[in-house]
């Protein structure tokens, strides 16, 4: 058994009895939200790490968001049935941005400004179509649990949260096994030589765009699912929270400061960023708007100059010297 195994499963154990050893509410629902955000950011990091940094997720986030809670509010469907409509549309979103800039080698810089407007399109379409999405006041869903129940599988709606932590908590593993089977693909291979060299790439018959664009939309269609969880746990959602510039920029921020190139560097990221944000608000409040952002923009400087490998990242480096 190797050291990640033996240190994982009792970790996982832990991690599976942990609503049944009577830890609080409070504390149950900052797991919740840790796994969830770490779902989100593995999401990103399967993109970021292969050389397409992304700056507009968040409009995949609000895709996801806000058609299950369109389908259900208007027009009666199901969240499940929901989340097939809202992967197909962010699929396709995914596709008809990534497949011309692949195509035209849209790359670096230009590519992240790209997706960096995407993101505010998908906002302000939002923010436009008041009338169904409620505009920039957000919207919740509507009540799907009958007064005496607890739960309702067809609203994907419960009062319980160990219910959610569940299901977050399977939703996050199965990020960890997608990662793992991408990182263990020829597609990663791929995309690290055509990040290297392009050109040398195709050289030798790489399908450049086919390559990118496969894992661009993988990313999208996780990212969408993870907007679909957040809607349906928060029962509330609006076009700020879900498909500002500012949560696009933090799902970089989370992956970048845990460690990207790492399993468990998003989700060691999304713990760093919830504990943050949590001691801001009970350190700072809303007394001093906007000083959240200024903080973590002066952080993912400080990771981008002195930390490029994340927390984790960081930390194994110099365990592996330690050990060495």
């Amino acid at each position: 058994m190797t050291t990640a195994s033996r240190i994982g499963l009792p970790l996982l154990a832990l991690l599976l009895l942990a609503p049944l050893l009577g830890i609080g509410a409070y504390p149950l629902h900052l797991m919740i939200m840790a796994m969830l955000w770490g779902f989100i950011y593995t999401s990103w990091a399967l993109m970021g790490r292969l050389g397409m940094v992304s700056l507009g997720h968040g409009a995949f986030f609000g895709v996801g968001a806000y058609v299950v809670v369109m389908l259900w509010n208007h027009f009666g469907m199901p969240p499940l049935a929901g989340t097939i409509v809202a992967v197909l549309a962010s699929a396709l979103l995914a596709f008809l941005i990534g497949y011309p800039c692949f195509r035209f080698r849209i790359v670096g810089h230009y590519f992240a400004l790209v997706t960096l407007a995407l993101a505010e399109v998908v906002r302000l379409s939002i923010v436009g179509l008041r009338d169904l999405t409620g505009g920039s006041l957000g919207v919740t869903p509507s009540p799907g649990i009958a007064s005496g129940e607890t739960a309702s599988i067809y609203a994907l709606q419960f009062s319980e949260r160990v219910v959610w932590f569940y299901i977050v908590l399977v939703m996050w593993l199965l990020s960890l096994y997608v990662w793992r089977r991408v990182d263990r693909s020829m597609t990663r291979l791929a995309l690290q030589a055509i990040s290297e060299e392009e050109d040398a790439a195709a050289s030798i018959g790489i399908n450049v765009s086919r390559s990118k664009l496969g894992v661009a939309m993988l990313s999208a269609i996780m990212t969408s699912i993870g907007g679909v969880l957040y809607a349906q746990y928060q029962l509330y959602i609006n076009p700020e929270t879900v498909s500002g510039i500012a949560i696009s920029l933090q799902i970089v921020f989370g992956a970048i400061a845990g460690g990207m190139f790492v399993t468990l560097g998003p989700t060691v990221g999304a713990v760093f960023l919830l504990l943050l944000s949590e001691s801001l608000r009970v350190l700072v409040g809303n007394q001093v708007h906007g000083l959240d952002m200024l903080i973590y923009g002066a952080l993912l400087i400080f990771f981008i100059i002195y930390m490029p490998k994340g927390i984790l990242g960081t930390w194994l480096d110099w365990w592996a010297r330690r050990s060495g």
